[in-house]
């Protein structure tokens, strides 16, 4: 068992790390909508994930590579990987057209799809409450989007595409989870997004500016500390204490987008959040429960 699993409970350090961490993917979603304008979407893809493959070298010790990239299951850790990398390109083609907050309250369904898709793939039992709040949850979503109404950009709908992909992903980490470790997880999903992602790339290149290249190793960088320190907040203090906190994330983006990029979210974003937000609070405090 790794050094990492052996840490002492700490529910106020665990929810610190995690407000931290979430704080980063916002400035890391900024540093997207400044270089959007300026590259394609699978070159900023490909920064992210080979600098945010060079956080991990420095944050684990390199010795351990072969170690980490062990595994019984490479078919499971190559799909939960490949769905992260369409899950983050999504997201990132998302920020192009979209307000911050707006692309985060609608990635904000992936919690509610993850209990959905936990009946089929994980054989979980999900009662008729939960039932409830994905369905309202779904509903705070589509309030958001205003399908036919033509009042949300067309690209609203590529954060519920990262939302269903980020679902997949999530479950097929819990099902990773019963074998391997956090460490192996995080080696295969950073490994395979920089081999795709390099292929990828040359037929997308534009010659990064001094400047660009500066947003791109900090972008790599904000979302791979981000994810180190999730991952370590998640890790000592229990899920069901510390996962609410996540959801501070949509504060931070809206914050970001309206000094930055001078977006603020309208009435029905807002009341479309607050649902999501609500429902998925509610699941995560019915599982949190042995017979919710």
């Amino acid at each position: 068992m790794s050094a990492i699993m052996r840490l002492p409970q700490n529910v106020r350090l665990g929810i610190g790390l995690v407000c931290c961490g979430v704080v980063l993917f916002a400035v890391g979603e900024a540093f997207v909508k400044v270089l959007v304008p300026k590259h394609d979407v699978p070159q900023i893809v490909w920064a992210r994930y080979l600098f945010h493959a060079a956080v991990f070298f420095v944050l684990f010790p390199t010795a351990g590579v072969a170690r980490q990239l062990r595994t019984t299951r490479p078919l499971l850790h190559v799909t939960r990987s490949l769905l992260m990398l369409l899950a983050t390109t999504l997201f990132f083609t998302a920020l192009r057209y979209l307000p911050l907050a707006d692309a985060v309250a609608i990635n904000f369904a992936a919690p509610l799809l993850v209990t959905a898709l936990s009946i089929p793939l994980l054989g979980e039992k999900v009662g008729w409450r939960r039932w409830c709040a994905i369905v309202v949850g779904f509903l705070g979503v589509l309030l958001i989007i205003r399908p036919g109404l033509g009042a949300m950009h067309w690209a609203a709908v590529l954060p519920l595409g990262t939302a269903v992909c980020y679902s997949l992903y999530q479950v097929l980490t819990r099902i990773a989870a019963r074998t391997d470790n956090v460490q192996t997880s995080l080696f295969w999903t950073s490994a395979v997004g920089v081999l795709v992602s390099s292929c990828i790339v040359p037929f997308f290149w534009t010659t990064p500016t001094l400047a660009s290249w500066g947003w791109m190793i900090a972008l790599g960088a904000v979302y791979g500390v981000g994810h180190y320190l999730l991952i370590r907040g998640l890790e000592i203090a229990q899920a069901s204490v510390v996962s609410p906190f996540i959801y501070t994330q949509i504060v931070w983006a809206a914050a970001l987008g309206y000094l930055f990029f001078g977006d603020l979210p309208d009435g029905f974003t807002v009341t479309g959040a607050c649902i999501v937000i609500a429902s998925g609070l509610y699941i995560w405090r019915r599982e949190s429960r042995p017979a919710a």
